[in-house]
């Protein structure tokens, strides 16, 4: 990190985000913010030994382990933010992209533009890349938004905590 990006501190998150210049880097700091958003909140997190399992967290929640792969969103446009929802490896041959379905359960995506943390299901995240809204569209729409208090952190821990009680049960 530069100088000035340590002077600025965390206060321009976006900026200290682009600094960072290696994709890894910025992954890894995903990774370790990610992980106190769940130690903080008394979630267990176990990390796997090695870099080469298609995620990078696994968080005990309800007595259940669940398998987490870790994300920094960007901004996509106007009110949103989107994330990779893939894997893309190099090969000698070209390159690999693979979905996460049956190798993990959740993407726990940190936003550093609104500094916001999110846990969504494998299964609900959109093929490719996912958009996250922040902000109303001006166009008014509602329908087919993926709205970013769906996703925080806090919440779908809470409905993982209590299963029961958020199905109808």
């Amino acid at each position: 990190m530069s100088k000035s990006a340590a002077n600025r501190g965390l206060s321009d998150r976006p900026a200290c985000y682009e600094e960072l210049e290696e994709p890894q880097k910025r992954g890894q700091v995903t990774e370790a913010i990610l992980q106190a958003a769940f130690v903080v909140r008394d979630v267990p997190v176990l990390v796997p030994t090695y870099d080469n399992e298609p995620y990078d967290l696994v968080i005990e929640v309800g007595g259940r382990f669940h398998r987490i792969q870790c994300k920094t969103a960007y901004r996509k446009s106007d009110g949103t933010v989107a994330f990779e929802t893939v894997s893309t490896r190099r090969r000698r041959d070209g390159y690999d992209r693979r979905g996460y379905d049956d190798r993990a359960e959740y993407f726990a995506v940190y936003d550093p533009i609104n500094d916001n943390r999110y846990l969504i299901p494998v299964s609900e995240a959109a093929t490719g890349k996912m958009e996250i809204r922040f902000r109303e569209p001006k166009n008014g729409q509602r329908v087919g938004i993926n709205w970013d208090e769906e996703y925080l952190l806090e919440e779908r821990l809470e409905t993982l905590q209590n299963p029961a009680q958020f199905s109808g049960n």
